[in-house]
């Protein structure tokens, strides 16, 4: 596989749509081999990034490059495959013969067959594109996004509609394109994919970069870890709110779960309240709670 030192670089880019600004001054840069998660809440700017990346938008200030040069050459030269949720798919047409036409357009191709296979669709190929179920279409659209030797692949919303077994096959296939190389760029709302398949996990809010890390990076940046137990006897829930370095709590009935910045110095006051917690679980944030608690505090802030 022919590599650069840079896959994708953004420059201080920026994209506006009349006052709101979709993206702004974004600087990224992904290398070889990464597969990278784009996380952020709607309206971060994640679909806008995955347009300006593939050339189908154009920056209003700051440069996009692929393999050092525009996203429009990197497409031609097939160093590029896509999997989006716009756009739709050909009627009145098989699985197969779609496929078939996307290998015969790529300058690169794999055989169809094994297009299919990989893309766990073989057996549906004689079936008519629109005849096809959410996930199936989905599975499609990776076949289509995989038709050729591409070095980079960008995937946006992939799994959604797919059945857990079938996301964890697709999952499957995509650490196996990294580990030959390529790099796999994939927005997604599943945070747990995130946790489990990126090696590298960009947080996007409101256009700019909020977090860039691995996962375990981005879930020790929120400061936080999760303390549960169970409470016996009268609760006292103004002095449990009144805990040191709480950032959040919820009580149901007996049971407790906070979010503590210095765990150890919340469970030494809860001894110190007289309260014997019982079933107590000290644990780290996952990808989920620590993505809400920095998007939350970056809301707080622009307040």
């Amino acid at each position: 596989m022919t590599t650069t030192a840079s896959v994708v670089a953004f420059d201080q880019v920026s994209k506006a749509y009349d006052a709101v600004r979709a993206v702004d001054g974004l600087t990224l840069d992904l290398s070889p081999g990464q597969t990278v998660a784009l996380l952020g809440p709607n309206g971060a700017g994640k679909s806008t990034t995955l347009d300006l990346l593939l050339g189908l938008k154009k920056p209003d200030s700051g440069t996009v490059r692929l393999f050092g040069t525009s996203p429009r050459d990197a497409i031609v030269a097939g160093r590029v495959g896509a999997m989006l949720q716009s756009g739709g798919l050909m009627d009145e047409v098989t699985v197969a013969e779609l496929v078939r036409l996307a290998c015969d357009l790529h300058p690169k191709p794999y055989r169809p067959s094994e297009v299919l296979s990989r893309a766990g669709i073989a057996q549906i190929a004689d079936r008519k594109v629109n005849k096809l179920s959410g996930g199936q279409a989905q599975r499609v659209r990776f076949a289509l996004a995989t038709a050729g030797d591409s070095d980079l692949i960008v995937l946006d919303e992939p799994t959604t509609g797919m059945d857990v077994t079938t996301r964890q096959a697709f999952w499957a296939t995509m650490r196996e394109q990294a580990e030959q190389g390529r790099t796999v760029l994939f927005a997604t709302h599943y945070l747990e994919e995130a946790d489990a398949v990126a090696d590298r996990v960009l947080v996007l809010h409101r256009g700019r970069l909020l977090a860039d890390g691995t996962a375990a990076e981005i879930k020790a940046r929120a400061g936080a870890r999760r303390v549960s137990f169970d409470v016996e006897g009268a609760l006292d829930e103004p002095a449990l709110r009144a805990l040191p370095f709480l950032t959040g709590i919820d009580i149901s009935g007996r049971t407790v779960r906070i979010q503590s910045a210095d765990a150890d110095a919340t469970v030494h006051a809860l001894y110190g309240l007289g309260v014997y917690p019982r079933n107590l679980e000290v644990a780290g944030l996952g990808l989920e709670q620590a993505f809400v608690a920095i998007t939350t505090a970056e809301e707080a802030k622009s307040k």
